[in-house]
């Protein structure tokens, strides 16, 4: 028999020591040996993984779908590498003297999954496709500079842009919007209305699918490139994330792949489990709060500076991830490009959070639980997306640490749909949010901020700031001053960290624990792509 032990994370404050537990995975792991089957229901090319939710809609030209499994069956004409951007069905590419147009040769001998050739005039008609639907990509800059698109030849493709754009091609090799799908799979000649079939060029292809229950991925039997090893991929469905660990544990699936799709003690436990292997990616993104500068209580940037000082990013670092993330200091991490300007980080100081909240007229009085300003409490809502179960830790965690200085905050845990419309509608005091990560950060993330298509414009209205922030955005990402570039980001990057609108809390790393018979698990520069093709078993 096993014993099994309560774990209770210790956290310091200047108020003492605390005890703050957490609901821990240590009783399924305890129990391991009597769940694992030596007896793998898999073959050596073949692999099960568990994903929180269905597939869904996987037109590779909007962005319902997941993105993993849209990795799988599109490709495009580059890709991000550690090394940089690479060709893919592009054999190469040439770039005008003045940065606005772009040749690409494409590769030849490739085809669709449904046997029908690439070249050049299905490509220009799936970037058709897009730009025929422009408003749904008002994220991506990229979209609104594309002024037009030509099919030279069968294998040459160029694009012509209104202006300069530096990240173009980085923008062209993202998982979505712009890979190719069949044109037999086209609506009307296009995909603004949905597809009729899921056709690409990757290496593998959707064979069966049952809705919220499991979907199989086997080879692409026209693949132009080196067919992977793993000749089956299984996903199943498991949104609980202890039920996907004791299927991990009972080997009805045999990997568990992603940031959220395994909390940290559950990993920590597994990393000294013999039967798996852990692998912790390098940090891809920031985890963050976004605080809402037109909420009546967070408008005054000395209430969001307080905050700043408020949260001991160590603890949650240490105390909720168990170390596998570690602290944020700012917006973005300093590896990403343009961000290391050295701001000053806000350092944990509850003596300075305190103080800048009594100048700004929220007092506590004798007897009174929260601060109060003109005879109203400071109550402030914190919004998190149910299905992650660190938010909701983390939210837990802030509510009892801001209760000490007087701050009362309340969480709400809300499905993702519906904490997304919030977000969008700017219905919120803080919500959680992350950077997008390479290869997306600084341009993509920041390029958002300008259209109310996520929380961040919603959030920044407060600003007197914002217009002189959006141009200054825009303006980054045309120039082909590289001194005036790196300006245009220094001043976004430092107005954004002195008015707080951001509260950076750890730079996160993608995860995986998997059977030790599965090989050559990697990570891609992209955080939601899984690189099944390169993957194996022994």
């Amino acid at each position: 028999m096993c014993e099994l032990k309560t774990r209770t994370n210790k956290i310091d404050t200047q108020n003492g020591k605390r005890a703050v537990s957490r609901l821990t995975a240590a009783f399924l792991l305890c129990l391991s040996p009597f769940f694992i089957n030596p007896a793998w229901a898999q073959t050596l090319s073949s692999l099960t993984f568990a994903n929180f939710r269905d597939t869904r809609d996987l037109n590779p030209h909007i962005y319902s779908g997941e993105i993993w499994a849209q990795n799988m069956l599109y490709e495009s004409l580059v890709k991000v590498t550690p090394q940089g951007i690479q060709p893919w069905l592009a054999e190469k590419w040439d770039i005008s003297a003045d940065g606005k147009v772009y040749t690409f040769t494409l590769r030849q001998g490739v085809k669709f999954s449904d046997g029908v050739a690439f070249t050049a005039q299905t490509a220009k008609q799936n970037i058709d496709a897009v730009l025929d639907n422009r408003e749904r990509h008002g994220w991506l800059e990229m979209v609104r500079i594309i002024d037009n698109v030509e099919a030279l030849d069968e294998r040459r493709l160029r694009f012509t842009l209104k202006e300069p754009y530096y990240p173009f091609l980085v923008e062209l090799a993202v998982t979505r919007p712009m890979r190719f799908i069949s044109p037999a799979a086209m609506k009307d000649g296009g995909t603004k209305t949905g597809v009729k079939a899921y056709i690409g060029t990757g290496p593998y292809v959707m064979s069966e699918h049952k809705t919220d229950e499991y979907a199989v991925f086997t080879l692409n039997p026209y693949y132009w490139g080196e067919k992977p090893r793993l000749q089956r991929i299984t996903m199943k469905v498991i949104p609980d994330n202890q039920t996907r660990l004791l299927a991990l544990q009972k080997g009805e699936i045999e990997m568990i792949y992603g940031k959220n799709m395994i909390d940290a003690d559950a990993f920590t436990q597994l990393s000294q489990n013999k039967k798996f292997t852990t692998q912790l990616s390098a940090p891809v993104s920031t985890r963050m709060l976004l605080m809402n500068t037109t909420s009546e209580n967070l408008k005054d940037a000395r209430v969001r500076q307080a905050l700043q000082h408020a949260v001991n990013k160590v603890d949650i670092a240490e105390g909720i991830f168990n170390g596998s993330e570690i602290p944020a200091d700012t917006l973005l991490a300093k590896n990403v490009p343009y961000s290391n300007i050295g701001l000053k980080p806000y350092a944990y100081d509850l003596d300075k959070a305190a103080a800048l909240l009594d100048e700004a007229g929220w007092v506590k009085s004798a007897g009174q639980t929260w601060r109060q300003k003109a005879g109203k409490p400071l109550s402030i809502g914190i919004y998190y997306d149910s299905n992650t179960a660190s938010q909701k830790v983390i939210a837990e965690y802030l509510q009892s640490e801001f209760a000490t200085l007087g701050i009362e905050l309340k969480p709400y845990g809300e499905e993702e749909q519906a904490y997304r419309d919030r977000q969008k509608a700017g219905k919120f005091d803080i919500v959680f949010n992350i950077s997008w990560g390479t290869p997306y950060d600084p341009q993509s993330f920041l390029s958002g901020m300008k259209l109310p298509v996520y929380g961040d414009y919603a959030a920044q209205q407060g600003l007197a700031e914002k217009k002189h922030i959006d141009e200054r955005i825009s303006h980054a990402l045309v120039t082909t001053d590289e001194k005036a570039r790196q300006e245009d980001y220094r001043y976004v990057l430092t107005t954004l960290h002195d008015e707080a609108v951001y509260l950076p809390l750890t730079y996160e790393r993608n995860r995986a624990v998997y059977v030790k018979s599965v090989k050559n698990v990697e990570f891609n520069p992209s955080q939601f792509e899984i690189p099944f093709d390169r993957m194996s078993r022994e």
